[in-house]
């Protein structure tokens, strides 16, 4: 993560690890940090924001102004520079730098107070299932088929309404140069599965080949990414259970409509 924290006097650019809540202002003092401290990649958090603002903060200064975000896209677009000019060669150049991107990442932090109220109550729901999800899980029970519940979109349609997203898609790009080269779509098919679409080529993948796709060097390189929403997963027998009751209800409603009516005849 890169970002710039500023007041009135001064300007300066940090870098945060992806893997903890290291600050730097040096890339090459954080390269060192992360070689030191590398995990496996594809951490749940993109990363943690307020530990990062408070070091920068501490930097610049109570004057410092840091912008927050007070809307969430449903689908998130996250493009790299992979092409840069160099006006002393004078030409356009790949740059192949290995740039890490996570499967899931939490944009919570990043909202305002105010956005973050709306988002609690989702979150709260999605806490639930984990938490019942852990629960099945420490009494060795089997796991249940689980259904997409049908809230994702509150008041603000086209919104995210938790915060939490999912990588859905990566387009890549092999090759040197700006002008030539070969892209590559890789689409999520469900869970871990994947799907490569290589022009009229089609494979399946998983996602260590995802990740796979940072760069580094002439493998494909990710270009842009497609994060869409998390969505609730709630198991079948409790929606089945919910639909039951609606049943129930329905015909309790029914039942008693045909007694009034055979009252009044």
């Amino acid at each position: 993560m890169i970002f710039v924290v500023h007041n009135a006097y001064a300007e300066k650019q940090f870098y945060q690890c992806r893997l903890c809540d290291f600050v730097i202002d040096s890339e090459s003092r954080l390269k060192n940090h992360m070689l030191y401290n590398e995990q496996p990649r594809g951490s749940s958090t993109l990363y943690e924001k307020t530990s990062a603002i408070d070091s920068a903060l501490s930097f610049l200064g109570s004057d410092a102004v840091v912008s927050l975000i007070s809307r969430l896209p449903a689908y998130l677009t996250v493009q790299f520079v992979r092409f840069q000019y160099k006006g002393k060669e004078g030409i356009n150049a790949k740059v192949l730098k290995d740039i890490k991107f996570p499967i899931d990442f939490d944009a919570f932090e990043l909202c305002t107070p105010e956005l973050q109220g709306k988002l609690s109550p989702m979150r709260a729901k999605f806490k639930e299932a984990e938490d019942a999800e852990l629960e099945r899980n420490l009494k060795g029970k089997n796991k249940i088929p689980r259904a997409i519940a049908n809230e994702f979109y509150f008041a603000d349609l086209g919104s995210n309404n938790s915060g939490y997203y999912t990588l859905q898609a990566v387009l890549t790009h092999q090759g040197r140069s700006s002008s030539s080269g070969h892209y590559v779509g890789w689409v999520r098919q469900k869970g871990d599965q994947w799907i490569k679409f290589d022009d009229d080529y089609v494979s399946p993948v998983d996602t260590d080949a995802i990740l796979k796709l940072s760069g580094g060097g002439d493998w494909h390189c990710a270009y842009v990414l497609v994060y869409g929403p998390k969505l609730l997963e709630i198991p079948v027998e409790e929606e089945k259970t919910a639909t039951d009751a609606a049943g129930g209800d329905a015909t309790a409603t029914t039942e008693a409509g045909s007694a009034e009516k055979m009252a009044v005849d």
